[in-house]
């Protein structure tokens, strides 16, 4: 991406998150390097000079900024909270108090102010939230609802039954008949992810930072008649194996099973997508031909920015004619990424 130093200092100065990873500010005056999303007081330009990663950065003397952490993925769930994370699918009877988290070296103010942003309620709210999704998934799978609720570290079947009508609707006796979409959270190289799945396929693959992330949630929701809650199935836990492979460049192909929710005219583009080979590209006008809609690109385009599942889905492989990166949900500099890595390895 050819980028003026004119159009760089417009973006840091708009915080904008489209240029995540493309590159680096390097500030002259302080020797601290930044992503260009930074809510630090912006330098003059002339104190500012461009790179285009974290190596050259360091190669140049520069330290990472304390305020907008370059280091680390955005969005990225931290170590820590990820052992925690994991203890709970685990176990989701346990419930950390305040003095267990200091206890590992966390802050728990830091740890509720993680969670408000990334899942919209505090630490305390989410281990509630676990639980009852849980046990919802016990019932689901024929388990009785008062040991499903106690199993599930529910001191009492009144008050289980209250909190669980309360956020679902509906009581527990008829948490069996209801459809459910696992949601799970996957750690890559890109940053976090969201997975979607029912019994029959996963239905969503998102970077946690798309902005049309909750319109598809809902539209998952309301489409398929189904609760989202946090949780795992067999799908998930394959998808999370072949997009280990994948990030490591030894997997080409997918076998997760899909479920894509949308218009037949969505899915056959999105059926269109899969049928680009691993590290190469496709134009927008490309796929209208293999798709025999040749006046149809802007439609197409629109499909493609309405697919849920993506790198599976690889919408990221549709490109310009004049071979420029457009539009991509994840962000251009992912989509950059995605196509080096896929080159390199295929």
């Amino acid at each position: 991406m050819n980028l003026s130093k004119e159009r760089m200092y417009q973006a840091i100065i708009e915080k904008d998150s489209r240029f995540e990873g493309i590159f680096f500010t390097v500030v002259k005056t302080t020797g601290i390097f930044c992503r260009p999303t930074c809510t630090a007081r912006k330098p003059r330009m002339e104190n500012v000079e461009f790179v285009f990663s974290t190596k050259e950065a360091f190669q140049r003397g520069y330290r990472p900024c304390k305020v907008c952490r370059p280091l680390e993925h955005s969005h990225q769930t931290p170590v820590a909270i990820r052992e925690v994370l994991d203890e709970l699918v685990d176990d989701p009877a346990l419930k950390f108090k305040d003095a267990d988290l200091i206890a590992r070296g966390l802050e728990p103010n830091a740890v509720r102010r993680w969670f408000l942003k990334n899942h919209q309620m505090t630490f305390h709210a989410y281990q509630r939230m676990y639980r009852i999704n849980s046990a919802f998934k016990h019932i689901q799978q024929g388990q009785p609802v008062t040991k499903a609720a106690f199993d599930s570290g529910f001191d009492s079947l009144s008050g289980f039954g209250d909190s669980f009508k309360r956020i679902f609707g509906f009581s527990p006796a008829k948490g069996k008949a209801q459809q459910v979409i696992d949601l799970t959270r996957l750690e890559t190289p890109l940053g976090t992810m969201f997975a979607c799945a029912t019994k029959d396929g996963l239905c969503l693959l998102e970077f946690t930072d798309r902005k049309m992330l909750e319109t598809e949630f809902r539209i998952l929701s309301k489409s398929l008649n189904a609760i989202i809650v946090q949780g795992r199935n067999e799908h998930i836990a394959l998808l999370e194996k072949e997009l280990g492979e994948y990030f490591a460049g030894v997997r080409k192909a997918f076998s997760v099973p899909l479920l894509t929710v949308g218009s037949d005219f969505q899915n056959k583009v999105w059926q269109a997508l899969q049928a680009v080979p691993y590290g190469e590209t496709r134009s927008y006008q490309q796929q209208a031909a293999m798709i025999a809609s040749p006046t149809a690109v802007r439609a197409i385009a629109n499909a493609n920015g309405m697919n849920k599942i993506s790198i599976l889905v690889p919408c990221h492989r549709v490109i310009g004619s004049d071979g420029s990166l457009t539009g991509y949900g994840g962000g251009i500099w992912r989509k950059q990424w995605l196509l080096d890595m896929e080159r390199a390895n295929r």
